[in-house]
């Protein structure tokens, strides 16, 4: 299941699992008129951030977050033994159930389980039909609990981050290619964060999906800021944005250098013309 965090801008912020039929069918926009913000099979994700995007543009919030509306509780009941954790429904309808509960967690006397892209793929390699109801399927929780001791954490997604990036991507190495970071032994502003942030546990406890979160959220008011024309506020919400930059990067593997790096190798030999305020390439 994919949801949608789109923006119709001076409008709403708002989320749909069908872009046509409620922005365009029922609401009446055309396709051009309105922005796809995010897409994501995590509701509780594209939630968060329709909250904090209404805010952040001064749009009406939602009384209700979208992932807690009635049509949207679809957490599943599952039932927990000391050997099995039993899912209520076949084999055949199982995928579905499991994605639409990416996030949910359980106890077990052999620890805490949880749905991830990666899980959901073990769960149906494993799972087994009830011999006693062919309507429910069942894991064993040790087996379970075992592909997280033999699998890195943070692996548990392919061999990705949560937010699908590739981890440790070090393709670009900083100052061997350019000279856009500091490297002689001094500190630059980026150090700087990034020694504030590891202070503070946000690379031993964070996560690239709310850091994107966060970044959405200043770029919002950021644009609230240029629309106000309020200059301070535009400094600062611009400064905000680098900074949450600079953590996403460190959390996905990478440093903020070697991203500047790649982004300049792509864009230093190209070629466009400004067309209505914006820079298009050729």
């Amino acid at each position: 299941m994919t949801y949608y965090l789109y923006h119709i801008p001076g409008k709403k912020i708002g989320i749909t699992k069908d872009l046509k039929k409620r922005v365009e069918d029922q609401q009446g926009y055309n396709e051009g008129e309105y922005d796809i913000i995010l897409e994501t099979d995590d509701i509780n994700i594209a939630s968060e951030a329709e909250i904090s995007l209404q805010k952040a543009f001064g749009y009406r919030v939602d009384e209700t977050p979208y992932n807690k509306l009635k049509f949207n509780n679809k957490e599943m009941n599952i039932n927990i033994t000391e050997q099995t954790t039993t899912f209520p429904c076949p084999v055949n309808k199982l995928k579905g159930r499991l994605m639409d509960n990416v996030g949910m967690e359980w106890e077990t006397n052999h620890g805490r389980l949880s749905l991830t892209p990666a899980t959901v793929n073990w769960i149906m390699e494993n799972v087994q039909t009830s011999r006693y109801n062919p309507e429910r399927c069942y894991v064993y929780n040790k087996a379970f609990a075992r592909f997280y001791d033999n699998n890195d954490l943070n692996d548990q997604y392919g061999g990705k981050t949560r937010s699908g990036g590739l981890q440790n991507d070090r393709s670009y190495k900083c100052c061997e290619t350019n000279d856009l970071c500091v490297c002689e032994g001094k500190q630059s502003q980026f150090d700087l964060i990034r020694e504030w942030a590891d202070e503070r546990g946000l690379y031993e406890n964070g996560d690239t999906k709310t850091q994107a979160l966060k970044l959405v959220e200043e770029v919002g008011e950021t644009c609230r800021a240029i629309l106000k024309e309020d200059f301070e506020e535009v400094v600062d919400g611009i400064g905000d944005c680098v900074v949450v930059l600079v953590n996403l990067a460190e959390l996905q593997g990478v440093s903020i250098e070697s991203c500047i790096a790649a982004a300049y190798e792509e864009i230093k030999g190209r070629k466009g013309k400004m067309i209505n305020g914006t820079y298009k390439k050729d």
